[in-house]
Protein backbone atom coordinates (compact mmCIF):
# COMPACT_ATOMS: atom_id res chain seq x y z
CA UNK A 1 0.00 0.00 0.00
CA UNK A 2 1.43 3.45 -0.75
CA UNK A 3 2.19 5.26 1.98
CA UNK A 4 0.10 8.80 2.54
CA UNK A 5 1.19 12.33 3.04
CA UNK A 6 0.60 11.88 6.46
CA UNK A 7 2.70 8.44 7.29
CA UNK A 8 5.63 9.41 4.34
CA UNK A 9 9.19 9.98 6.31
CA UNK A 10 10.20 13.39 4.85
CA UNK A 11 13.69 12.75 4.90
CA UNK A 12 13.08 9.57 2.46
CA UNK A 13 11.29 11.89 0.22
CA UNK A 14 12.41 14.76 -2.20
CA UNK A 15 16.26 14.09 -4.05
CA UNK A 16 17.02 10.90 -5.56
CA UNK A 17 19.96 10.24 -8.20
CA UNK A 18 20.42 7.35 -10.86
CA UNK A 19 24.14 7.18 -9.74
CA UNK A 20 25.72 7.36 -6.28
CA UNK A 21 28.15 10.22 -5.10
CA UNK A 22 31.28 9.51 -5.42
CA UNK A 23 33.06 9.60 -1.53
CA UNK A 24 35.17 12.70 -0.81
CA UNK A 25 36.04 14.72 2.54
CA UNK A 26 34.37 17.61 2.75
CA UNK A 27 36.19 20.78 4.17
CA UNK A 28 33.96 23.51 5.19
CA UNK A 29 35.93 26.77 5.55
CA UNK A 30 34.14 28.94 8.40
CA UNK A 31 32.99 25.56 10.23
CA UNK A 32 32.41 27.17 12.93
CA UNK A 33 29.76 29.91 11.77
CA UNK A 34 26.67 30.70 10.59
CA UNK A 35 26.50 28.85 7.44
CA UNK A 36 27.90 25.94 8.36
CA UNK A 37 25.33 25.44 12.00
CA UNK A 38 22.10 26.30 9.73
CA UNK A 39 22.39 25.26 6.38
CA UNK A 40 25.34 22.87 5.47
CA UNK A 41 25.34 20.36 8.82
CA UNK A 42 21.72 19.87 8.52
CA UNK A 43 21.79 19.65 4.98
CA UNK A 44 25.03 16.76 5.21
CA UNK A 45 22.47 15.33 8.27
CA UNK A 46 19.08 14.93 5.62
CA UNK A 47 21.58 13.03 2.76
CA UNK A 48 22.72 10.74 5.00
CA UNK A 49 19.21 9.81 5.80
CA UNK A 50 18.31 9.06 2.23
CA UNK A 51 21.27 7.08 1.86
CA UNK A 52 23.21 10.02 -0.15
CA UNK A 53 26.36 10.75 1.85
CA UNK A 54 28.87 8.01 0.48
CA UNK A 55 29.98 6.35 4.46
CA UNK A 56 33.46 6.55 2.84
CA UNK A 57 33.39 10.21 3.09
CA UNK A 58 34.47 12.34 5.97
CA UNK A 59 33.71 16.33 6.49
CA UNK A 60 36.51 18.91 8.31
CA UNK A 61 35.77 21.91 9.90
CA UNK A 62 38.14 24.98 9.74
CA UNK A 63 37.97 28.10 11.27
CA UNK A 64 39.23 29.92 13.95
CA UNK A 65 37.56 29.04 16.72
CA UNK A 66 39.55 26.90 19.12
CA UNK A 67 37.97 23.63 19.46
CA UNK A 68 38.78 20.15 19.64
CA UNK A 69 37.03 16.77 17.43
CA UNK A 70 34.56 16.27 20.25
CA UNK A 71 33.70 19.82 21.18
CA UNK A 72 32.87 20.46 17.54
CA UNK A 73 30.69 17.34 17.21
CA UNK A 74 28.96 18.27 20.14
CA UNK A 75 28.48 22.06 18.76
CA UNK A 76 26.94 20.51 16.07
CA UNK A 77 24.97 18.46 17.14
CA UNK A 78 23.21 21.33 19.27
CA UNK A 79 23.11 22.81 15.91
CA UNK A 80 21.34 20.34 14.28
CA UNK A 81 18.56 20.17 16.97
CA UNK A 82 18.00 23.64 16.50
CA UNK A 83 17.91 24.24 12.64
CA UNK A 84 17.07 20.59 11.23
CA UNK A 85 13.69 20.95 10.78
CA UNK A 86 13.14 17.37 12.00
CA UNK A 87 13.90 15.04 14.90
CA UNK A 88 17.39 14.03 15.43
CA UNK A 89 17.46 10.08 14.76
CA UNK A 90 20.39 8.71 16.90
CA UNK A 91 21.78 6.14 14.77
CA UNK A 92 22.40 8.24 11.40
CA UNK A 93 23.70 11.62 13.97
CA UNK A 94 26.08 8.34 15.10
CA UNK A 95 26.98 7.72 11.45
CA UNK A 96 27.65 11.57 10.41
CA UNK A 97 29.36 12.63 13.60
CA UNK A 98 32.45 9.56 13.39
CA UNK A 99 33.28 11.14 10.18
CA UNK A 100 33.51 15.04 11.66
CA UNK A 101 36.56 16.67 12.10
CA UNK A 102 38.03 20.26 12.93
CA UNK A 103 41.05 22.00 12.84
CA UNK A 104 41.27 25.24 14.10
CA UNK A 105 43.68 28.29 12.31
CA UNK A 106 43.34 30.89 10.94
CA UNK A 107 42.58 31.31 7.60
CA UNK A 108 45.71 33.30 6.69
CA UNK A 109 48.02 31.12 8.57
CA UNK A 110 49.76 28.58 6.42
CA UNK A 111 50.72 26.23 8.80
CA UNK A 112 47.05 25.53 9.42
CA UNK A 113 46.54 24.65 5.98
CA UNK A 114 49.49 22.14 6.38
CA UNK A 115 47.73 21.14 9.39
CA UNK A 116 44.91 20.02 6.90
CA UNK A 117 46.59 18.80 4.55
CA UNK A 118 47.94 15.94 6.82
CA UNK A 119 44.62 15.65 8.28
CA UNK A 120 43.17 14.97 4.79
CA UNK A 121 45.94 12.15 3.83
CA UNK A 122 45.47 10.50 7.23
CA UNK A 123 41.51 10.40 6.45
CA UNK A 124 41.71 9.25 2.80
CA UNK A 125 43.95 6.18 4.26
CA UNK A 126 40.68 5.70 6.82
CA UNK A 127 37.24 6.42 5.43
CA UNK A 128 39.03 5.58 1.56
CA UNK A 129 37.89 8.66 -0.07
CA UNK A 130 39.79 7.80 -2.88
CA UNK A 131 41.66 11.57 -2.95
CA UNK A 132 38.03 13.60 -3.62
CA UNK A 133 38.03 16.63 -1.85
CA UNK A 134 35.70 19.47 -2.06
CA UNK A 135 36.55 22.88 -0.49
CA UNK A 136 33.47 24.50 0.83
CA UNK A 137 34.50 28.42 1.38
CA UNK A 138 31.37 29.59 3.67
CA UNK A 139 32.97 32.70 5.09
CA UNK A 140 33.15 36.37 4.43
CA UNK A 141 34.15 37.18 1.06
CA UNK A 142 37.04 39.30 2.51
CA UNK A 143 38.73 35.55 3.09
CA UNK A 144 37.93 33.98 -0.64
CA UNK A 145 41.19 35.38 -2.03
CA UNK A 146 43.10 34.40 1.21
CA UNK A 147 42.00 30.97 1.03
CA UNK A 148 42.18 30.24 -2.62
CA UNK A 149 46.51 31.60 -2.37
CA UNK A 150 47.03 29.21 0.65
CA UNK A 151 45.30 26.60 -1.28
CA UNK A 152 47.34 26.91 -3.96
CA UNK A 153 50.79 27.02 -1.96
CA UNK A 154 50.09 24.37 -0.06
CA UNK A 155 49.57 22.14 -3.47
CA UNK A 156 45.62 21.93 -3.50
CA UNK A 157 45.57 22.58 -6.90
CA UNK A 158 44.82 21.37 -10.42
CA UNK A 159 44.86 17.87 -10.86
CA UNK A 160 46.07 16.02 -14.42
CA UNK A 161 44.57 12.50 -14.21
CA UNK A 162 41.29 10.81 -13.23
CA UNK A 163 43.22 8.15 -11.05
CA UNK A 164 44.63 11.21 -8.96
CA UNK A 165 40.59 11.65 -7.64
CA UNK A 166 39.51 15.53 -7.90
CA UNK A 167 39.68 18.84 -6.26
CA UNK A 168 36.60 21.09 -6.37
CA UNK A 169 35.91 24.39 -4.41
CA UNK A 170 32.65 26.04 -3.81
CA UNK A 171 32.15 29.37 -3.39
CA UNK A 172 29.29 31.19 -1.83
CA UNK A 173 27.78 34.89 -2.73
CA UNK A 174 28.81 37.37 -3.04
CA UNK A 175 31.29 36.39 -5.66
CA UNK A 176 32.70 39.97 -5.67
CA UNK A 177 31.62 43.76 -5.41
CA UNK A 178 31.26 44.81 -8.59
CA UNK A 179 32.58 43.59 -12.01
CA UNK A 180 36.51 44.68 -11.48
CA UNK A 181 36.92 42.72 -8.63
CA UNK A 182 34.54 39.41 -9.72
CA UNK A 183 37.02 39.49 -12.93
CA UNK A 184 40.51 39.46 -10.80
CA UNK A 185 38.85 36.85 -8.41
CA UNK A 186 38.16 34.47 -11.46
CA UNK A 187 41.07 35.29 -12.24
CA UNK A 188 42.34 34.09 -9.16
CA UNK A 189 40.33 31.08 -9.01
CA UNK A 190 41.12 29.46 -11.95
CA UNK A 191 45.22 29.89 -11.35
CA UNK A 192 44.41 27.22 -8.82
CA UNK A 193 41.55 25.52 -9.98
CA UNK A 194 39.99 24.42 -13.27
CA UNK A 195 37.23 25.87 -14.59
CA UNK A 196 35.23 22.59 -14.71
CA UNK A 197 36.11 22.18 -10.57
CA UNK A 198 34.51 25.62 -9.35
CA UNK A 199 31.49 25.69 -8.19
CA UNK A 200 29.83 29.32 -7.22
CA UNK A 201 26.60 29.05 -5.40
CA UNK A 202 23.23 31.06 -5.51
CA UNK A 203 21.49 28.95 -3.03
CA UNK A 204 18.33 29.99 -4.76
CA UNK A 205 19.48 27.84 -8.04
CA UNK A 206 18.80 24.97 -5.65
CA UNK A 207 15.15 25.65 -4.44
CA UNK A 208 12.86 22.82 -6.19
CA UNK A 209 10.46 25.68 -7.23
CA UNK A 210 13.23 27.47 -9.21
CA UNK A 211 14.43 24.61 -11.25
CA UNK A 212 10.66 23.58 -11.70
CA UNK A 213 10.99 27.16 -13.94
CA UNK A 214 12.38 24.96 -16.30
CA UNK A 215 10.21 22.00 -16.55
CA UNK A 216 7.43 24.43 -16.39
CA UNK A 217 7.99 26.51 -19.60
CA UNK A 218 10.36 23.56 -21.56
CA UNK A 219 7.85 20.49 -20.80
CA UNK A 220 4.43 22.46 -21.33
CA UNK A 221 3.79 23.23 -24.65
CA UNK A 222 0.93 25.52 -24.19
CA UNK A 223 2.87 28.41 -22.97
CA UNK A 224 5.62 28.69 -25.28
CA UNK A 225 3.29 30.10 -28.14
CA UNK A 226 2.39 33.05 -25.47
CA UNK A 227 6.13 33.34 -23.52
CA UNK A 228 7.23 36.30 -26.08
CA UNK A 229 6.50 39.79 -26.20
CA UNK A 230 3.63 39.71 -28.32
CA UNK A 231 1.62 38.33 -25.15
CA UNK A 232 3.70 39.18 -22.30
CA UNK A 233 2.90 42.90 -21.04
CA UNK A 234 5.31 42.45 -18.46
CA UNK A 235 6.89 40.24 -15.23
CA UNK A 236 7.14 41.48 -11.45
CA UNK A 237 10.32 39.53 -9.30
CA UNK A 238 9.44 39.89 -5.81
CA UNK A 239 11.44 38.40 -2.67
CA UNK A 240 10.34 40.10 0.20
CA UNK A 241 11.53 39.65 3.64
CA UNK A 242 10.38 40.52 7.16
CA UNK A 243 13.27 39.91 8.99
CA UNK A 244 16.60 42.27 9.43
CA UNK A 245 20.22 41.86 8.54
CA UNK A 246 20.45 39.16 11.51
CA UNK A 247 23.47 40.29 12.96
CA UNK A 248 25.43 40.74 10.01
CA UNK A 249 25.69 44.61 9.76
CA UNK A 250 29.29 44.19 9.02
CA UNK A 251 28.68 42.16 5.94
CA UNK A 252 25.80 44.26 4.84
CA UNK A 253 27.38 47.60 5.18
CA UNK A 254 29.99 46.45 2.56
CA UNK A 255 27.52 45.00 0.46
CA UNK A 256 23.48 46.44 0.75
CA UNK A 257 20.56 44.97 -1.55
CA UNK A 258 21.73 45.57 -5.03
CA UNK A 259 25.07 43.35 -4.15
CA UNK A 260 23.54 41.13 -2.21
CA UNK A 261 19.87 40.33 -3.46
CA UNK A 262 19.78 41.83 -7.39
CA UNK A 263 23.36 40.58 -8.57
CA UNK A 264 22.86 36.82 -7.87
CA UNK A 265 19.07 35.85 -6.98
CA UNK A 266 16.85 38.35 -8.56
CA UNK A 267 18.73 37.97 -11.94
CA UNK A 268 18.99 34.59 -11.93
CA UNK A 269 15.31 33.91 -11.31
CA UNK A 270 14.93 36.76 -14.53
CA UNK A 271 17.17 34.81 -16.86
CA UNK A 272 15.34 31.57 -16.04
CA UNK A 273 11.67 33.31 -17.19
CA UNK A 274 13.47 34.83 -19.77
CA UNK A 275 16.36 32.06 -21.52
CA UNK A 276 15.66 30.20 -24.71
CA UNK A 277 15.42 26.58 -24.61
CA UNK A 278 18.76 25.07 -24.22
CA UNK A 279 19.93 22.40 -26.81
CA UNK A 280 20.17 19.74 -23.68
CA UNK A 281 19.70 19.84 -20.23
CA UNK A 282 23.20 19.54 -19.05
CA UNK A 283 24.88 22.14 -17.70
CA UNK A 284 26.72 24.04 -19.91
CA UNK A 285 23.97 24.03 -22.51
CA UNK A 286 21.55 25.72 -19.70
CA UNK A 287 24.25 28.03 -18.53
CA UNK A 288 25.12 29.08 -22.24
CA UNK A 289 21.21 30.22 -22.61
CA UNK A 290 21.41 31.90 -19.12
CA UNK A 291 24.70 33.82 -20.18
CA UNK A 292 23.04 34.89 -23.35
CA UNK A 293 20.16 37.07 -20.78
CA UNK A 294 22.45 38.50 -18.69
CA UNK A 295 24.88 39.60 -21.68
CA UNK A 296 21.28 40.75 -23.58
CA UNK A 297 19.75 43.74 -20.50
CA UNK A 298 20.02 46.61 -21.19
CA UNK A 299 22.80 48.58 -19.63
CA UNK A 300 21.27 51.95 -17.90
CA UNK A 301 23.16 54.96 -18.36
CA UNK A 302 24.54 56.07 -14.68
CA UNK A 303 23.35 59.31 -15.54
CA UNK A 304 19.65 58.32 -15.64
CA UNK A 305 20.02 55.61 -12.95
CA UNK A 306 16.51 57.17 -11.27
CA UNK A 307 14.62 56.09 -13.88
CA UNK A 308 15.46 52.95 -13.45
CA UNK A 309 16.19 51.79 -10.08
CA UNK A 310 15.26 53.04 -6.47
CA UNK A 311 16.91 52.75 -3.24
CA UNK A 312 15.62 52.61 0.08
CA UNK A 313 16.39 52.05 4.11
CA UNK A 314 14.33 50.93 6.72
CA UNK A 315 13.99 52.80 9.96
CA UNK A 316 12.25 51.96 13.29
CA UNK A 317 8.57 50.17 12.85
CA UNK A 318 6.37 46.88 13.54
CA UNK A 319 6.76 43.57 12.07
CA UNK A 320 4.82 40.69 12.91
CA UNK A 321 3.43 43.16 15.64
CA UNK A 322 7.30 43.27 17.45
CA UNK A 323 8.42 46.38 17.29
CA UNK A 324 11.85 46.47 15.58
CA UNK A 325 15.02 49.06 15.56
CA UNK A 326 15.57 50.79 12.09
CA UNK A 327 18.82 49.44 10.13
CA UNK A 328 21.00 52.38 11.26
CA UNK A 329 20.67 51.00 15.20
CA UNK A 330 21.56 47.79 13.70
CA UNK A 331 24.55 46.09 15.80
CA UNK A 332 27.69 46.98 13.78
CA UNK A 333 25.69 49.62 11.15
CA UNK A 334 26.82 53.42 11.30
CA UNK A 335 24.62 55.59 12.47
CA UNK A 336 24.88 57.91 9.75
CA UNK A 337 24.76 54.55 6.75
CA UNK A 338 23.53 55.11 3.19
CA UNK A 339 23.49 51.66 2.78
CA UNK A 340 20.51 50.21 1.12
CA UNK A 341 18.22 47.43 2.20
CA UNK A 342 15.90 47.90 -0.36
CA UNK A 343 16.09 48.24 -3.99
CA UNK A 344 13.20 48.17 -7.13
CA UNK A 345 14.35 48.29 -10.74
CA UNK A 346 13.37 47.85 -13.74
CA UNK A 347 15.62 45.47 -16.31
CA UNK A 348 15.29 45.38 -20.03
CA UNK A 349 16.68 42.21 -22.59
CA UNK A 350 16.80 43.38 -25.49
CA UNK A 351 16.72 40.46 -27.66
CA UNK A 352 13.37 39.24 -30.24
CA UNK A 353 11.75 37.83 -27.85
CA UNK A 354 11.28 40.16 -25.40
CA UNK A 355 12.32 43.54 -26.40
CA UNK A 356 10.65 46.44 -24.76
CA UNK A 357 8.91 44.17 -22.14
CA UNK A 358 10.12 45.53 -18.22
CA UNK A 359 11.21 43.21 -15.71
CA UNK A 360 10.18 44.90 -12.67
CA UNK A 361 12.39 43.60 -9.60
CA UNK A 362 11.62 44.61 -5.89
CA UNK A 363 13.72 42.96 -2.99
CA UNK A 364 14.00 44.31 0.64
CA UNK A 365 14.67 43.81 4.23
CA UNK A 366 11.78 44.41 7.07
CA UNK A 367 9.06 44.58 4.84
CA UNK A 368 5.39 43.57 5.52
CA UNK A 369 5.67 39.84 4.63
CA UNK A 370 7.94 37.28 3.77
CA UNK A 371 7.47 36.29 0.03
CA UNK A 372 9.45 35.08 -2.87
CA UNK A 373 7.26 35.15 -6.42
CA UNK A 374 7.35 35.55 -9.98
CA UNK A 375 4.33 36.89 -12.10
CA UNK A 376 4.00 36.84 -15.46
CA UNK A 377 1.64 39.40 -16.43
CA UNK A 378 -0.34 38.96 -19.89
CA UNK A 379 -1.50 41.05 -21.70
CA UNK A 380 -5.47 42.76 -21.31
CA UNK A 381 -8.03 40.45 -23.68
CA UNK A 382 -8.03 43.08 -27.05
CA UNK A 383 -12.16 43.64 -27.12
CA UNK A 384 -13.76 42.72 -24.16
CA UNK A 385 -17.67 42.96 -26.20
CA UNK A 386 -19.31 41.19 -22.51
CA UNK A 387 -21.20 44.08 -20.42
CA UNK A 388 -18.99 45.35 -17.97
CA UNK A 389 -18.63 44.32 -14.45
CA UNK A 390 -18.88 46.27 -11.06
CA UNK A 391 -15.58 46.48 -10.69
CA UNK A 392 -14.70 47.17 -14.13
CA UNK A 393 -12.63 46.03 -16.38
CA UNK A 394 -11.55 42.36 -16.28
CA UNK A 395 -7.60 42.40 -14.87
CA UNK A 396 -5.17 40.85 -16.96
CA UNK A 397 -3.88 36.78 -16.83
CA UNK A 398 -1.19 36.48 -14.45
CA UNK A 399 0.77 32.79 -13.90
CA UNK A 400 2.02 33.09 -10.67
CA UNK A 401 5.36 31.35 -9.84
CA UNK A 402 5.21 31.11 -5.76
CA UNK A 403 9.45 30.20 -4.62
CA UNK A 404 8.49 31.09 -1.00
CA UNK A 405 6.34 30.02 0.81
CA UNK A 406 3.31 28.20 -0.41
CA UNK A 407 5.39 26.51 -2.74
CA UNK A 408 3.41 26.36 -5.66
CA UNK A 409 1.94 27.85 -9.19
CA UNK A 410 -1.44 29.34 -10.17
CA UNK A 411 -2.50 31.02 -13.24
CA UNK A 412 -5.85 33.20 -13.00
CA UNK A 413 -9.00 33.23 -15.43
CA UNK A 414 -11.70 34.61 -15.86
CA UNK A 415 -15.08 32.77 -16.00
CA UNK A 416 -19.02 33.29 -16.02
CA UNK A 417 -20.84 33.19 -12.33
CA UNK A 418 -23.84 30.91 -12.51
CA UNK A 419 -26.89 33.13 -12.90
CA UNK A 420 -29.02 34.33 -15.50
CA UNK A 421 -26.93 37.44 -16.20
CA UNK A 422 -22.98 37.78 -17.83
CA UNK A 423 -21.49 38.74 -15.11
CA UNK A 424 -17.11 37.71 -14.77
CA UNK A 425 -15.15 36.68 -11.61
CA UNK A 426 -11.61 35.56 -11.71
CA UNK A 427 -10.63 31.79 -10.62
CA UNK A 428 -7.62 30.65 -9.98
CA UNK A 429 -5.48 27.15 -11.07
CA UNK A 430 -3.35 26.15 -8.71
CA UNK A 431 -1.68 23.73 -7.11
CA UNK A 432 0.76 23.68 -4.09
CA UNK A 433 4.00 21.16 -3.65
CA UNK A 434 2.06 19.97 -0.54
CA UNK A 435 -1.13 19.17 -1.93
CA UNK A 436 0.31 17.55 -4.80
CA UNK A 437 2.96 15.79 -3.63
CA UNK A 438 2.35 15.25 -0.29
CA UNK A 439 5.61 16.64 0.62
CA UNK A 440 7.45 20.45 0.71
CA UNK A 441 10.83 20.55 -1.47
CA UNK A 442 13.77 19.64 0.05
CA UNK A 443 16.37 22.00 1.19
CA UNK A 444 18.37 23.97 -1.23
CA UNK A 445 21.48 22.99 0.36
CA UNK A 446 21.41 19.51 0.02
CA UNK A 447 20.68 19.69 -3.55
CA UNK A 448 23.74 21.84 -4.28
CA UNK A 449 25.59 19.60 -1.91
CA UNK A 450 24.78 16.18 -3.89
CA UNK A 451 25.50 17.98 -7.36
CA UNK A 452 28.73 18.99 -6.32
CA UNK A 453 29.50 15.76 -4.94
CA UNK A 454 28.54 14.31 -8.67
CA UNK A 455 30.04 16.44 -10.27
CA UNK A 456 26.80 18.31 -12.00
CA UNK A 457 27.10 22.41 -12.26
CA UNK A 458 23.89 23.07 -13.92
CA UNK A 459 22.59 24.74 -11.01
CA UNK A 460 25.94 26.99 -10.09
CA UNK A 461 26.80 30.25 -11.80
CA UNK A 462 29.90 29.78 -14.57
CA UNK A 463 32.90 32.67 -14.81
CA UNK A 464 31.13 34.24 -17.91
CA UNK A 465 27.51 34.50 -16.50
CA UNK A 466 29.09 36.40 -12.56
CA UNK A 467 30.72 38.71 -15.18
CA UNK A 468 27.89 39.79 -17.11
CA UNK A 469 25.23 39.48 -14.03
CA UNK A 470 27.64 42.31 -12.51
CA UNK A 471 27.86 44.40 -15.78
CA UNK A 472 24.24 44.41 -15.70
CA UNK A 473 24.20 46.20 -12.56
CA UNK A 474 27.24 48.02 -12.37
CA UNK A 475 25.80 51.11 -13.72
CA UNK A 476 23.21 51.08 -11.21
CA UNK A 477 26.18 51.10 -8.57
CA UNK A 478 28.43 53.58 -10.42
CA UNK A 479 25.36 56.20 -10.85
CA UNK A 480 24.29 55.92 -7.12
CA UNK A 481 27.87 56.40 -5.96
CA UNK A 482 27.76 59.74 -8.29
CA UNK A 483 24.99 61.04 -6.90
CA UNK A 484 23.74 61.91 -3.23
CA UNK A 485 22.06 59.24 -1.66
CA UNK A 486 17.92 59.70 -0.37
CA UNK A 487 17.20 60.71 2.86
CA UNK A 488 17.63 57.82 5.03
CA UNK A 489 15.80 56.00 6.22
CA UNK A 490 12.52 56.50 3.67
CA UNK A 491 10.62 53.70 4.88
CA UNK A 492 9.10 52.17 8.20
CA UNK A 493 10.10 48.49 8.80
CA UNK A 494 6.64 46.69 8.40
CA UNK A 495 5.74 48.61 5.59
CA UNK A 496 6.02 47.47 1.43
CA UNK A 497 9.73 49.99 0.65
CA UNK A 498 9.56 53.31 0.06
CA UNK A 499 7.04 55.40 -1.91
CA UNK A 500 9.46 55.61 -4.78
CA UNK A 501 9.20 52.10 -5.42
CA UNK A 502 5.49 52.68 -6.53
CA UNK A 503 6.11 55.36 -8.35
CA UNK A 504 8.82 53.80 -10.76
CA UNK A 505 6.55 51.15 -11.77
CA UNK A 506 3.54 53.75 -11.68
CA UNK A 507 5.28 55.49 -14.49
CA UNK A 508 4.71 53.15 -16.83
CA UNK A 509 0.91 53.35 -15.95
CA UNK A 510 1.36 49.66 -14.20
CA UNK A 511 0.97 48.70 -10.45
CA UNK A 512 3.24 46.37 -7.69
CA UNK A 513 1.02 43.03 -7.42
CA UNK A 514 -0.27 42.88 -3.37
CA UNK A 515 1.68 39.89 -1.97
Amino acid sequence: MAATAATRNPLREGLRTEHPPEPAILVIFGGSGDLARRKLMPSLYHLAARNLLPESSAVIGFARTESSNDEYRRNMRESLQRFSGAAIDADIWREVAHRLYYVSSDFRDERGYRELSDSLRRLEKEHGTQSNIIFYLATPPSFFPVIIEQLGKVGFAKKSGPSEGWNRIVIEKPFGHDLASARNLNRLVNQVFDERDVYRVDHYLGKETVQNILVLRFANAILEPVWNRGYVDHVQISTAETIGIEGRGDYYEEAGALRDMVQNHCLQLLALVAMEPPAAFEANAVRDEKVKVFRSIRRIPPADVDAYAVRGQYGPGAVGGEQVPGYRQEEEVSPHSTVETYVAARFFVDNWRWQDVPFYVRTGKRLARKRTEIAVRFQRAPHMFFEPTPVGQPPPNTLLIRIQPDEGVSINLETKVPGPTVRLRPVDLAYTYLSAFGVLPTEAYERLLLDCMLGDQTLFARRDGVEAEWGAVTPILEGWQASPPPVFPNYDAGSWGPREANDLIERDGRRWRRI
